[in-house]
Parts: structure tokens; C-alpha cells; sequence
């Protein structure tokens, strides 16, 4: 938020330097990032003061008191030797007068009494011909034969904006021979906020601060506007259909206006805050909303059916071509503004381009409303059309403020279009605001910030931010002040009290007891254990927010949740933010889709805690979860393998086998098929806890309709969630073993066996009918087709063999693998392949 000092001091005497008022204000939270200093110089040594000793300008430059003045056209000659120049002789008081020689298209042969800014010889100013920025020091010079004495500026030689292609007019009262620092030289301090301040996105919100900070008292008369014409009643309408949407609508109608350029006073702040100077009706729109922070909009009243304004949900289908000229599909999920015959403009964002203020405009209806910020906030993202009204809207704006404000506006408006003002407002106002009372206790403030603060003094430091009090004697009863959106309990009333007091003056209290005593956590060791084995994989950790939506678990499951199974924010910041999870997947996978819209590979895991609701206790259970989701090309693109194949279920099921051997725990599990409507028919898997029969978690490769509901680009991906709790309590101790030396012996099997049988089941088996000999056994071929039965399949396992004292024997391996066979064939029905 840019804040000009010169209107902050319609609203606050200040009678600090704008070095030390920035410092206060940072002090009491609104951090300020610079000091802007138009036409005048910062103080000597301020840390503030922009950097004048480079070959390139500042943004903005200081004015020579003595020679850049305000100065008035007395007379404008042709060049005699040039037809685009003109010699026009500028007075500067007390009688003084020079010639000067300029190519600016506005200045015309003939002009008299118009106010210019008049840069002496000697004077630095930027160099507006130059491709560069750079500095200009003004010498006499002759132009085609002419001497020029000085130069008449344009805002780019001044260093107000980048405007070139004409000289600046000052305003008609402009005092002549005044230094120009004094006429319009102004400090502007840009201020940081945070999205809790939106009460400072306005500069008397900004007053309001300033004199609570300095004492001074805070100068805020009551808009009055000047009434003219008819009453409005019955001349224009408004129907608010859901007030959870639109709590408060009101309009004024102004009626004969003339289209025009603002006033220079009102151009000139909007520049300084960084707005661009549109008309005059327009511009009122913009001034009145950074002054009162409360935008507003204006219509055409005459393109307006019945002049009937009605706030309501787009319909699906309904699409608006908006003030930029783009063509918008709406949604059921966005507010409109709309007339009987369809949306009209896009609710506390952009204005529509059908109803817009023209050149023949003479009727306007101006509206200032309230409007859900949640919705603002999830239409501006779906739209991509972030705008200086969305940003207030979706902070929350003063319920009380939409009349004031329009109030304000509409006396703007007759006084610099002309117009005749209605009597009265229309002000739908479904949901009015009741002001909320917060009991403070002085134990409260002495328990958060450890001073003793008595309760008079705890309300003198609130009465002065606009609080109204009442003394009791441990405690003040607060009465919180309809634009202080963000003050909702005792703990909000403390920071407040912090703030006027001073952080900087609380009290250093150090530790009063030695660092109790370090013990190694296992838990955080195990933890750590996952995760570099996980790295080492080749996956990369990420960490989502714990807080996400039911709409998010939709996405993923493709069913909606069961919310009373899920924990609600009572006042979320974000509706996609509005409930804890319960599981890590949704929210990964979200992320695995943005991350492959920027890259071919993705392996991403997780390890986190989720939270599961018990209606026998207060607080939820937070067990520990480790997910993993895979997608992409298994390798990367190169000479040697120009296509490289997807990451599949195998490359996901390796990296989860790798973990648990790393564990220990791998003979203790088994992967059985799941019956998950997420996965892929067939390729995903349950991990169970052989012992006891249950479920450690699930793993496989996504449904397609699951990937299409993601948005996914790929043809596959693979993700896993698991019970990261459960599964560290099964880990076993590392057990090392000294390296045999005698050889193995290898051997490989090939067994025919029902396509029901499993390979993980056939692996088992051999593992249990081979012994303590049996050092390794893998699956390296699955074959089906001529001339296996069609209900069977090929299944070929190698083996190896090894004994730590000696060298196996034919007679011994053979003997272990007939009874492998015999195993294979009565346990699971299949026989050896010839």
C-alpha cells in the first residue's frame, strides 16, 4: 500500500519526520519497505534516502528549490527555423521571464496562462531523450539557431512517471515561482502488508494507525454529499438472492454527467499510489477506494435494464466480456452482478464491457457491496483476474463502509462531472453487522506478554486504534469496531495492546532453568532411517499442507467423503484449507500433477502425520503415514535409450522392497491383490503383516478415471500410502553376517502352475522348502500361451545356494529341489515345466 503523507495529513496532524513515522509504523507492525521521495530530499544520513551519486537516477529525483519553479506561459512563438519547435517565454515571478525552445506536441502557438514546471539552467534533472536513464544537468544551449535558457519538464524529466510525449500542466492556481518541491513534492511510504491487515489497505485505515502510534487525534468527518435531483426510490432496484454471498449492496445515482478528464490533484495521487488516471468518473471509483478502502463500481445506468441490479451465482453457461475485452466462462461457483437480462459484471473483481462508462455516458450508477471473500478469492484464481477490488474483497472490507463511501463518491462525482445526485441510497442490507465484545483480563496480558498492565492502562492503549472500553477492575470489556475484521478473541486484543505498547519495550527474561537433559529419540532415528533410504532410491521429499478440502479428497477417491469423518476448521483461511486429513495421498497426487506439467520424471514420497477424529476423546488421532507417487519416464531420454519406458507398479514395488529389507522387516510382510476402485484392476497390492493379518497400507498404479479426474498427462502413475507407525514397529535390529567364502551354487526352476496362484505365493514356498541354504530366489520370467492350458501360466524362479562352511554338493541341492517340487505341486498345484 503506496501512502502519499500529503493526503495522510487531511486525515492526522504528523509531526514526525517521514523517516521516524516509518520507523513507528514498522515498530507497531505495518512494516514499510521504502520511502519514496517526489521532488524532495530525505534526510541527511537516512537510511531511507534513495542511492543519487550513481550514473543512473533514482525512480524518483529531487527538485533544486531555486531552480525548478512553477512558471506560466506568457506568450508561445513558432521556431523560425523549424516546424516542429516552438520558442515559448515563461515568467517565474517578480517580473523574470526566459525563452526556451521545445518540441512538446501539447504545447501550442498561441497558448497563454497555462501553468508549466520551469527547469534554470544548472538544474539535474533525467534525461527524457536519452534510450537510457541517466542524468541531465541543464546548460544554455541553441536549437536551430535559437538560444533556450532552461527547459519546460515533462513527468519523465521530473521523474514522476515514464510520461514523455508532452510537457506537465500544472493546475490554473498553481502559484508562479514557487519552488515546484513546495507545490507538489510529496513523501510516499510504501507499507508491506500482511493478509491480516486488510484494515490498512486504505489511507484513513492507514490514519487510523498513525494516530494511535502519535496521540494525534484522528480527523474523520462524516461524507456529506449535496442532493439535487429526485429521490431514488423507485428509480433504481436491487435484489440480493443469497446473503451468505452478497451480505450488503447499496447504489447512488448520479444523472447529467459530462465525461472528462479528472482533476490534477486527483491524477496526481493516483500516480503516486500507482494507479493510472482513466476519466473522471472512473478515477472517483479508484480515489475513493484507496482512500476508504472500499471499491466500488460503475454502471452506465442507461444500459442497465430497469436500472435493476441483482446479485446472484452465475448460471452454467453464462459467460461475460469483462473491461479488458476478454470473453469469460463463468461458473456456478462465481458471484455476478446482473440485470434482467443477464450478468452484467463479475463481482468484486471486474466490471462487465457491456455496461462500462463511455464518452456518452450521462447516467451512472454506482455501486459499493460486500461481498464472501472465499468466493473472491476462488473466482480470482479460476480466472486468473486479480485486480485492486478482489485484493480487498477477498481480505474483508468494513461492512459499515459501503455507504460512507459512497457518500464520499458521489459528492466527488458532482463536483468534477457536473452531475446531479439523487436523493437517498438504495442499501440492501440483509446481514447486518452486530459489533462483537471480548472480555480482556489483565491476568490474560500479563500471561502473553509478562508485564502488569492495569486495566485502565490496557484501555487507554485500545481506545486509541477505535475500541470502545469498559473498565472493570481486572478486566476490560472491548467492543471491537466493525473495519477490525481481524479481531475475533482476548488473544487478538493482546497482540493489539502489544502493539501501542511497544514490543520493543518488553521485558528480556531469560531461561530460569538449565537445557533439560538430551536422549536419543528413536522414533525421529527410524524416521530419518525411511527417508534416506527413500533418497537414495532416487525419490525426492515433499512436504503438503495438513490442511486440505473434501474436494480434494474427491478428486482422488472419486466419491464424496464422509465430512463427519474429517476434522472442520471452524474459520479456515482458504475453503481448498477448510478440513485436517486424514490421508497424505490427495494432496500428493495433486502435487505429482503439477510437477509433471514442468518435467518428464517424478518421484516424490512424503512422510507426515494425518489426523483421524474419535468421538470418545477431545483430540484426534495423529498417526504417522509415508506416501509415495511415481510418475514419468523411468530414465532419462539419451543415445542409449531414446524412448525410455513409464515408471510402472514394479518400479514402486522395488523401491517399497528396498525399504522394508532396509527395516527388517521384509519377511514379516506380504503383498496380496486390492480391491481398491482408485487402482488399476490388477496392479495394485495390499501390504499385509503376515502375523497378524492386517493391512499396512496399499500400492498401485492409478485407475485412468482416477488420472483423468487429476489431470494427469501420463498413461501411468503409481502412488502408495502406508502405515509408517505400524510398519517401524515390526523393524528389526540390523544383523551383519561375515561374507561366505565358499561358492554358490545356482539354479533355476520353471513351474506350471493356476493363473490364481501368485508369484509372491510361489516365492514363499520355495523360501520355506529350501532351508537355511537358500540364499536368494527371484522371479525372471512369466510366460502364458501355446502350449501352457489357457487357465495356467509359466512361472521360472532362480535360485542360489550357499554354505558358510563348505562346498554344496550335487546330491545335496538336488535333494532340496525335489522338495521344492514336492511343495509346489501339493501347496499350490503346480508342476515342473519340461
Amino acid at each position: 500500500m503506496r501512502v502519499p503523507l500529503s493526503w495522510l495529513k487531511e486525515y492526522v496532524d504528523i509531526t514526525l519526520s517521514p523517516e521516524e513515522l516509518a520507523t513507528q509504523l514498522t515498530l507497531a507492525g505495518l512494516e514499510v519497505g521504502s520511502i519514496d521521495y517526489i521532488g524532495v530530499e530525505a534526510a541527511p544520513g537516512s537510511a531511507w534516502a534513495p542511492d543519487l551519486s550513481g550514473s543512473e537516477p533514482p525512480e524518483h529525483i529531487p527538485w533544486d528549490a531555486q531552480k525548478v519553479v512553477v512558471g506560466e506561459l506568457l506568450e508561445v512563438n513558432q521556431h523560425p527555423n523549424a516546424d516542429r519547435l516552438t520558442v515559448p517565454v515563461v515568467g517565474y515571478g517578480e517580473g523574470r521571464s526566459i525563452a526556451v525552445v521545445t518540441g512538446a506536441p501539447n504545447i501550442k502557438v498561441g497558448m497563454q496562462g497555462e501553468k508549466v514546471a520551469l527547469a534554470l539552467t544548472g538544474a539535474k534533472l533525467i534525461d527524457g531523450h536519452s534510450e537510457t536513464r541517466k542524468w541531465v544537468t541543464l546548460k544554455p544551449t541553441k536549437l536551430r539557431g535559437v538560444a533556450s535558457e532552461g527547459m519546460v519538464c515533462s513527468e519523465l524529466e521530473l521523474g514522476l512517471s515514464e510520461e514523455h510525449e508532452g510537457i506537465l500542466f500544472l493546475p490554473d492556481d498553481a502559484p508562479v515561482g514557487t519552488p515546484l518541491r513546495e507545490y507538489i513534492g510529496d513523501v510516499v511510504l510504501d507499507i508491506d502488508l500482511t493478509p491480516n491487515l486488510s484494515r490498512a489497505l486504505s489511507i484513513v485505515g492507514v490514519a487510523r494507525e498513525v494516530a494511535a502510534i502519535t496521540g494525534q487525534p484522528l480527523k474523520l468527518p462524516e461524507p456529506q454529499v449535496v442532493a439535487e435531483g429526485p429521490s431514488i426510490e423507485g428509480r433504481a432496484k436491487v435484489t440480493v438472492e443469497d446473503p451468505q454471498d452478497c451480505p450488503r449492496f447499496t447504489v447512488g445515482l448520479v444523472e447529467g454527467v459530462t465525461i472528462k478528464p479528472s482533476p490534477w490533484w486527483m491524477q496526481q495521487r493516483l500516480r503516486l499510489v500507482g494507479m493510472r488516471p482513466i476519466s473522471n468518473i472512473v478515477d472517483v471509483s479508484n480515489y475513493v477506494m484507496l482512500e476508504w478502502g472500499q471499491p466500488s463500481h460503475a454502471f452506465d445506468a442507461d444500459t442497465i435494464q430497469d436500472r435493476h441490479l441483482i446479485a446472484r451465482r452465475a448460471k452454467a453457461g453464462e459467460k461475460l466480456r469483462t473491461l479488458d475485452n476478454q470473453q469469460r466462462q463463468l461458473s456456478p461457483e462465481q458471484i455476478v452482478v446482473a440485470d434482467p437480462r443477464g450478468v452484467q459484471s463479475l463481482a468484486g473483481v471486474m466490471g462487465g464491457a457491456e455496461t462500462e462508462v463511455t464518452d456518452a455516458t450521462r447516467n451512472v450508477l454506482l455501486e459499493a457491496a460486500i461481498w464472501n471473500p472465499p468466493v473472491i478469492r476462488r473466482t480470482v484464481q479460476a480466472l486468473k483476474l486479480p485486480s485492486e477490488a478482489s485484493k480487498r474483497f477477498e481480505r474483508g472490507v468494513d461492512p459499515q463502509a459501503p455507504p460512507v463511501a459512497l457518500r464520499r463518491a458521489l459528492e466527488l462525482l458532482r463536483q468534477v462531472s457536473g452531475g446531479t445526485v439523487a436523493q437517498g441510497l438504495v442499501d440492501v442490507y440483509s446481514q447486518p453487522w452486530q459489533a462483537q465484545q471480548i472480555e480482556l483480563t489483565c491476568a490474560e496480558v500479563r500471561r502473553l506478554l509478562g508485564i502488569e498492565l492495569s486495566a485502565a492502562q490496557i484501555a487507554d492503549l485500545l481506545s486509541g486504534l477505535g475500541f470502545e472500553c469498559e473498565v472493570g477492575v481486572d478486566s476490560v470489556l472491548v467492543v471491537v469496531p466493525s473495519y477490525r475484521l481481524d479481531v475475533t478473541m482476548a488473544a487478538d486484543l493482546v497482540e493489539e495492546v502489544a502493539r501501542m505498547y511497544g514490543y520493543e519495550k518488553l521485558p528480556n527474561t531469560l531461561l530460569a532453568d538449565e537445557l533439560p537433559p538430551q536422549y536419543v529419540d528413536e522414533v525421529q532415528i527410524s524416521e530419518r532411517r525411511v527417508k534416506d533410504t527413500l533418497v537414495a532410491c532416487g525419490a525426492q521429499e515433499v512436504i503438503t499442507y495438513s490442511l486440505t478440502s473434501l474436494e480434494v479428497v474427491e478428486t482422488l477417491n472419486g466419491t464424496a467423503p464422509d465430512a463427519s469423518e474429517y476434522l472442520m476448521l471452524e474459520n479456515p483461511i482458504a475453503p481448498e484449507r477448510s478440513v485436517l486429513r486424514r490421508d497424505i495421498l490427495p494432496e500428493l497426487a495433486q502435487v505429482l500433477a503439477d510437477n509433471l506439467r514442468e518435467q518428464s520424471r517424478v518421484v516424490l514420497f512424503e512422510v507426515g502425520r494425518v489426523f483421524h477424529p474419535q468421538p470418545s476423546r477431545t483430540l484426534p488421532d495423529e498417526p504417522r503415514r509415508l506416501a509415495l507417487a511415481l510418475a514419468g519416464q523411468r530414465n532419462v531420454v539419451s543415445w542409449h535409450e531414446a524412448d525410455p519406458p513409464l515408471l510402472d507398479y514394479f518400479d514402486l514395488k522395488g523401491i517399497l522392497e528396498t525399504l522394508l529389507e532396509r527395516l527388517g522387516v521384509d519377511a514379516q510382510v506380504t503383498f496380496t491383490p486390492a480391491d481398491d476402485a482408485r487402482f488399476h484392476p490388477g496392479r495394485s497390492a495390499y501390504l499385509i503383516q503376515t502375523a497378524e493379518g492386517t493391512s499396512l497400507g496399499v500400492l498401485g498404479e492409478l485407475h485412468p478415471d482416477t488420472r483423468d479426474r487429476l489431470g494427469l498427462t501420463v498413461s501411468r502413475a503409481v502412488v502408495a500410502e502406508l502405515d509408517l507407525d505400524a510398519l517401524l514397529l515390526l523393524q528389526m535390529p540390523p544383523r551383519y553376517r561375515v561374507i561366505h567364502r565358499p561358492p554358490a551354487v545356482y539354479q533355476d526352476i520353471a513351474v506350471i502352475a493356476p493363473t490364481s496362484v501368485t508369484a509372491e505365493q510361489a516365492h514363499r514356498v520355495i523360501q520355506a522348502a529350501a532351508g537355511p541354504l537358500l540364499e536368494h530366489v527371484s522371479l525372471f520370467d512369466v510366460y502364458t500361451g501355446a502350449p501352457i492350458p489357457e487357465d495356467q501360466r509359466s512361472l521360472a524362479f532362480r535360485m542360489s545356494f550357499r554354505a558358510a562352511d563348505r562346498t554344496l554338493s550335487d546330491a545335496e541341492i538336488n535333494k532340496i529341489r525335489e522338495k521344492i517340487i514336492r511343495r509346489l505341486q501339493s501347496e499350490l498345484g503346480a508342476t515342473t515345466r519340461s
